[in-house]
Formats: structure tokens, sequence, C-alpha cells
């Protein structure tokens, strides 16, 4: 019971299904999760896995025609049923949320601190000078130089890196409790998403806020997040600790998912994809969702959907029925292996010599222009 009153954010079942002509689209099936204060819990997946409509939940913020059901508990209050005023409190007070494209987040025709102020005195009684004050605080927060001149700009005036900190500004000028980030470092180069990322932790560390980190990049999870929670077709297929699940998956999918990082020291050799599509959300297969591009699936794996059990440590869970087998292979990322098509060999050779050379391609033009020659000098 002690462990349960540390809890932040408490998860159970969450489902979001949204009606279409097609059918029911269920988004979400059965997401089970809890966050503690000053935690930093990761979320993978590929795209439509229902990363981001779990975190549109539960900031309250999906359409009025999703159908929403299980529990989302901020601080023993439940969040699932409040209407849109109601939710008005805890949306960007308690818990805030930075989005992927900040240009769509700020206002162009309103400058960086008057959009900063509104948002700090739409929760507190001050004055305008108070609230400008604030925005000029929180605009060094994130590390903005000259935050009080930069703060009378407006959006176009920053870099994109420099309005992803904006947008983080506009987060924390509440003092949330629990801040969740959308792709936050989507299309900014490496070292602005490496600044991004420190101002995060940061920012973490200085106030205890827990932080939900929704992202592509397994790189970002690997140095960021405690806990990494992996999404497919709408639902949890493994969680733990961000060691465990890196160094012994137990899910096929996050074997794959690991597997596609590009190598460096698999330089001109073929990428590692997951053969075929992530499933309809609408016509989810029977069984595992993850089973016809699964390749241990037997047929037990397309008959039930299995449960997400422990698996060896403690909280590292996963939803498959071939888990104690996986433990025991000794190269799992041999799974998705795929034969080599025209690679090279040692591309860096090409340009050892001459770093301006570049490797001759024949094209099939090429090739059959060379032979028509052959064939003609032939005696």
């Amino acid at each position: 019971m002690a462990e349960a009153t540390e809890k932040m954010l408490t998860v159970e079942d969450l489902s979001v299904t949204f009606p279409t002509d097609d059918g029911n689209v269920r988004a979400v099936r059965g997401v089970t999760f809890s966050l503690a204060p000053g935690e930093v819990l990761g979320i993978v997946g590929e795209s439509g896995s229902g990363k981001s409509v779990s975190s549109m939940a539960i900031m309250g913020l999906l359409p009025k025609s999703a159908k929403v059901t299980g529990s989302i508990k901020f601080r023993g209050e439940e969040l699932v049923g409040r209407t849109y005023k109601q939710m008005r409190p805890v949306r960007g007070n308690k818990i805030a949320m930075i989005f992927q494209d900040p240009m769509t987040s700020l206002n162009p025709v309103y400058t960086v601190g008057w959009q900063l102020a509104e948002a700090y005195r739409a929760h507190h009684d001050v004055s305008k000078k108070a609230a400008k004050a604030k925005a000029v605080e929180a605009l060094e927060l994130v590390g903005i130089p000259q935050p009080d001149r930069r703060a009378d700009q407006y959006p176009h005036e920053f870099s994109g890196g420099m309005r992803q900190r904006v947008v983080i500004a506009m987060s924390i000028i509440n003092d949330p409790e629990l801040i969740i980030a959308d792709e936050p470092t989507t299309a900014l180069d490496v070292t602005v998403q490496a600044q991004i990322l420190e101002t995060l932790l940061r920012i973490r560390d200085e106030t205890s806020a827990a932080i939900m980190m929704i992202t592509h990049d397994l790189g970002v999870v690997a140095g960021m997040v405690d806990r990494v929670q992996v999404m497919y077709g709408g639902t949890v297929v493994e969680s733990g600790g961000v060691e465990e699940v890196f160094e012994g998956p137990r899910m096929p999918y996050t074997v794959g998912l690991l597997g596609s990082i590009p190598n460096p020291a698999l330089l001109g050799k073929r990428l590692t994809p997951i053969k075929g599509t992530p499933p309809s959300l609408v016509n989810l297969p029977t069984g595992c969702a993850f089973s016809p591009r699964c390749p241990l699936a037997i047929d037990v794996c397309h008959e039930s959907e299995p449960a997400l059990a422990e698996v060896g440590a403690s909280r590292h869970l996963a939803r498959c029925h071939r888990s104690e087998h996986l433990a025991t292979i000794e190269r799992p990322q041999e799974l998705f292996a795929i034969d080599e098509i025209g690679v090279v060999e040692n591309p860096a050779a090409l340009t050892e010599a001459d770093p301006d050379a570049m490797p001759v391609v024949e094209t099939v033009a090429d090739v059959e222009a060379r032979l028509h020659e052959e064939e003609g000098s032939t005696p």
C-alpha cells in the first residue's frame, strides 16, 4: 500500500475507441501503467501504436466522439469522465504537454512573452507585470539568452530549437507535476536535440516533475528514461527498466525495434527492418497483434492474445507466448536478418585515398551498353 501512495499517475485498463464509417478504431486497448514523482517514462513504438492517443486521453484532449473506458487517476483523483471545464484546473497547471510542432503550439500574431504570461494568468490571479516577469523567468530557465529582450519577439523570430524551448517554457511555467513530451525533438538537429533533452532533465531535477517521453528515437530512450514502455497495435507489449528491456528484450517486436537502429559498425550493410506493416486497428488479427510479422509465431500466437506477464526481473513485463523461448536465443537480433543485396564490404575504403572520390555505380543502361560493345568487338 505504501507503494501506491507514491504513485502520481495510475492508468488502469485504459481503452480508447473512435467510431468511423469502416468500423470502430481501437486506438488504445487495455493500457496499464503508473508513474512516480521525478520518474521519466519512455513510450516507444511505430506510428499508430497508440502512444499519442494515450497521452491525449490523460490530458482530456480527445474529440467528443472518442469512447474512453478504464481509469486515469492523478494524485488519487479520477480524470476519466471529467468535462472540458472540469479538466481546466488540471490541464496546463498540474499536467502539461509539449507537442511535436512548436509552430502549431504558438500563435504567430502574439509575442512569446505575452503567450507565456497568458498561460500563467490562466491559473494564477496575478497582474500582467507579475505574469510577464514569470514569463521571462521561464525563458531563462530553459536556456534562452537575453530572455527579457526575446520575450518581446514573435515566434517567427526564433529558430526551431528556440521555439521548442519556448514550448517547454510554456509547459513548465505553472510548475506542473507531470510533463508529457510528445516527440519534443522531432525535426531538430542532433546538437539541438541534446540541448532540449538536457533542459528537460534539468527541469526534472529542479522541480521533481515526472516526465512521459513519447518518441521514435530509441537513442533518446536509452540515454534519458528510467523505464520504457513498448506499444504495438494499441496496447503495451513490453515494459520495464530501460536496461532490462534493452539488454534482454522478451518480446520479438522489441527485438526488431532495437535491431533496426542504424549501427556505425555495420557501415555499408543494409538496415534490418521488421517485415510487414502494423495491423489495422479496425480489423486486428486474431491472437497476438504482432503474430503476422513475428519470426517466432506458432499456432497459439494466432489463436489467443497473450497477457502482459512478468518475465525475469521485477517489473519487467512482456506480452508474448514465446518470451521464455526468446530468452534462450543467443543472438535474437538475427531473427529479423535479411539477405544482403549489393553490399559494399568496406565503404570507408572507397574514400580513404581520396575523400572527394565517389564510388562508380553502373546503371542497367550502362551494363547493356557495355555488353553491346563487348559483343560488337568479338571477332
